[in-house]
């Protein structure tokens, strides 16, 4: 028989799919619907910074730097009654969620300072959530702030809460460090235990109209799923922490390759959101399917079988095969 089970953050799984945040999570109903259509575990929506600032009156400096020169800066955080859950309100669904569900349920907070999170980072795993993801979502605009202060502050947050907490700590990342194969070593030696490849900045668009810049949501694609291969399988067997891949995860096949690559689960929101919480089950019957017909026995017997420690061509991932690509077109255009 197939076994689609597989371990993340120290949690067993009954398969790799796992949903990532989104308004979907604020649901018990969907959460049951999740359950029941395959999910294998779900990172709640997350707890944001702002609104644990707010409840205090005491924004972070790192999010109100250049305030006194931009005074409309502070307007783009939503007022406090504009969340559907605030902090307190947030720990209870954390308590609703443990008791409607038995898949496991990972907690989200999503700022850049350690503040009020260490103290909410306790509530969250008192209110009874299995892991915490640390979203650090965190565009560095100041020209004073160097590389290694962002970095540091990155590796400073995930210690100072995980010293605090007992539950397993995961941290969402995006794409854009110099050297991220070192962050991943540095985040991993400073205590998480998993790494979430990679966080989606969203972009806000210009209206020409109105002129306004103006919020605009794309949802992913599969074709956005290359630079998470390519880095979970860059950093296979280079580190202790789990890896988990988000965005871009559309398909059976999406979460074939993530595993091959070298992630433990593949997570998605944007799938859901276009097809409905039905897709769930047509992944899981996807993967089985897939797997029986080439003869795989398990999702431990292909995690890591293409990472780049195990595939023949090593330099496939890295600039050798920049010029092999360029080559290939050259020739394909010379016909």
């Amino acid at each position: 028989m197939t076994d689609l089970s597989t371990s993340y953050l120290g949690l067993m799984l009954k398969n790799p799919l796992v949903v990532s945040p989104s308004p979907l999570n604020e649901d018990l109903d969907n959460l049951r619907r999740m359950e029941d259509l395959g999910a294998s575990a779900v990172v709640l929506h997350s707890l944001f910074e702002e609104q644990i600032n707010v409840q205090s009156n005491d924004l972070d400096r790192f999010l109100s730097h250049g305030a006194e020169s931009f005074a409309e800066a502070l307007s783009y955080f939503p007022e406090a009654q504009a969340y559907s859950l605030g902090p307190e309100g947030y720990l209870e669904h954390i308590r609703k969620a443990k008791k409607s569900v038995g898949i496991p349920i990972i907690g989200s907070l999503n700022g850049v300072s350690t503040g009020g999170w260490i103290r909410y980072a306790k509530m969250i795993e008192e209110a009874g959530a299995d892991a915490l993801e640390l979203n650090v979502y965190y565009i560095p605009t100041d020209p004073e702030l160097s590389s290694t202060q962002v970095e540091k502050m990155y590796v400073d947050l995930v210690r100072d809460i995980k010293g605090s907490l007992k539950i397993p700590v995961a941290v969402k990342l995006g794409p854009y460090f110099s050297a991220m194969a070192n962050m991943a070593r540095r985040l991993d030696q400073a205590g998480a235990g998993g790494l979430v490849l990679f966080n989606r900045f969203y972009q806000p668009d210009f209206d020409l109209e109105q002129l306004e810049v103006v919020p605009n949501l794309v949802l992913s694609t599969s074709h956005e799923l290359r630079l998470r291969l390519c880095w979970v399988a860059i950093l296979y067997g280079h580190i202790k922490a789990d890896m988990a891949i988000t965005g871009g995860i559309h398909s059976p096949e999406d979460v074939i390759k993530a595993m091959m690559a070298g992630a433990r689960v593949s997570m998605m929101t944007s799938a859901l959101l276009s097809r409905g919480l039905g897709h769930l089950a047509t992944m899981r019957t996807g993967i089985l399917q897939w797997m029986e017909e080439h003869e795989y026995a398990s999702i431990r017997q292909m995690q890591g079988s293409m990472s780049q420690k195990s595939v023949a061509e090593p330099a496939a991932f890295v600039r050798a095969n920049y010029m092999k690509v360029l080559r290939s077109y050259a020739l394909k255009g010379s016909r």
